[in-house]
């Protein structure tokens, strides 16, 4: 379990002052001038030592990340571009960042720029998120008050700071689609390649990071990549923001070691499940688009990528849905199939077709008006889907239905069996249901 000299976030309840005092007095912009001396080279391999991997989902090596940018300048500009487009169902750990320890962020933007050769940052926040904005927007402003940023800062690294207010668009959150909303076209994925380190924003040289992957790079940097690389396990090193929803005692947002059970994540943070561990169904680890695990298999299952990996799913964003024995896990699912539907951009056509088709299919069987060997034509669908389309929505799409069929296919088949059963006592048998 993570030590408290070990959190990065100290004001992630807003218990102090969110503002460049408050930041200055936790530790904030201190050093940053001789990391941004130290060069580019230097401040790449620091995060690469540190074995940071995206906090954004995919969990990609950050530091090898940003060495794909060029090294040699053709005349283009370069850009650092930050995803703060967090509209994962479930995902509320960035908002906190923005809102309660804005500095993290905005020092993070120069030095990561730095790391780049980039003199502009831009920072795509989601549409709903107005408080979140305001709060960012304040915290730049201050930073370019206090010289901090801007022309002929005291870091002497010209740097601008862009906030960029979206309009509400899940699919913005993909990287290519993003790069086009900022650029004013409407909101959709690119085809890779080229990739945006090559050919990103304005056509030049972009490397997208997610909020958090940003902010905690000042502090690797101030205690040194070794100091992050010895929390968690190797390859899923250093602290994390967990966002636990729904069926636990106490929902919250909270920084914890990687490697954490699952277990202790909920007993230590979350006051426990809601009426008790037996009273467990199911967990999302990482976001609505991961698949959902068995209860009986999550206590004692380890929150790194590896770890959920070993239960059959994924630690995404870390957002942590919780389901007891109350929930009706189909009717859960479905109403995942219909978010995902709706956010469809519609430009790849398993995407646009499939999700709608697995929409329906999902809404039946939540009544049970399915055939039994619709699980099987549905969960070959979420396969067709799967890997087909330009971006990873389609593949979010289709995992949470087929975590569902794999595990909870004794549910669906007795929903389909009770409807059977309750349309025979009526007298009449729809060909639905009939097998």
């Amino acid at each position: 379990m993570l030590s408290d000299q070990d959190r990065i976030f100290t004001n992630l309840y807003n218990q102090g002052d969110w503002g460049l005092e408050g930041a200055l007095k936790r530790g904030s912009w201190s050093q940053t001038k001789s990391f941004i001396d130290k060069g580019r080279d230097w401040i790449t391999e620091e995060v690469k030592s540190s074995g940071l991997r995206g906090r954004g989902g995919a969990g990609f090596p950050t530091g090898l990340k940003w060495s794909f940018m060029p090294k040699v300048s053709d005349g283009r500009p370069h850009y650092l571009v930050v995803n703060a487009d967090e509209s994962e169902p479930g995902t509320c750990k960035d908002r906190e960042i923005m809102r309660h320890d804005p500095h993290h962020l905005v020092e993070g933007c120069l030095l990561a720029g730095r790391a780049m050769d980039a003199h502009h940052a831009y920072i795509y926040v989601r549409g709903e998120f107005v408080r979140e904005r305001e709060a960012l927007q304040a915290a730049v402003d201050q930073a370019y008050d206090a010289n901090l940023i801007g022309k002929n800062n005291v870091h002497g690294w010209d740097f601008d700071i862009i906030v960029h207010h979206g309009a509400g668009a899940y699919i913005c959150g993909e990287e290519t689609a993003l790069l086009e909303s900022l650029e004013g076209k409407k909101g959709q994925p690119r085809l890779k390649p080229p990739f945006p380190a090559g050919m990103g924003l304005y056509g030049c040289p972009t490397t997208v990071n997610n909020v958090e992957s940003i902010a905690v790079v000042p502090e690797i940097l101030r205690r040194g990549g070794s100091w992050f690389a010895g929390l968690g396990r190797e390859n899923n090193t250093g602290s994390k923001l967990f966002c636990v929803s729904g069926h636990v005692n106490t929902p919250a947002t909270f920084e914890e070691e990687m490697g954490i059970t699952f277990g202790e994540l909920i007993d230590k943070h979350c006051g426990g499940i809601r009426g008790g561990w037996d009273n467990l169904l199911a967990v999302i680890p990482g976001g609505s688009s991961v698949p959902c695990v068995p209860g009986d298999k999550m206590r004692d299952a380890i929150m790194d990528f590896d770890g959920l990996r070993e239960v059959g799913s994924s630690l995404g964003t870390a957002a942590v849905i919780v389901m007891d024995k109350s929930t009706d896990i189909i009717a859960a699912i479905a109403r995942l199939s219909y978010f995902y539907k709706h956010e469809s951009c519609g430009q790849c056509t398993p995407c646009r077709e499939g999700t709608g088709w697995m929409y329906r299919v999902m809404e039946r069987m939540v009544r049970g008006e399915a055939q039994k060997r619709e699980i099987d034509m549905l969960f070959e669908v979420t396969k067709q889907v799967e890997g087909h389309t330009i971006c990873a929505l389609g593949d979010a799409a289709a995992w949470p239905i087929q975590g569902l069929i794999k595990n909870f296919r004794p549910v669906i088949e007795e929903r389909i069996d009770q409807y059977t059963h309750n349309a025979k006592a009526d007298g009449a048998v729809p060909s639905i249901a009939a097998e």
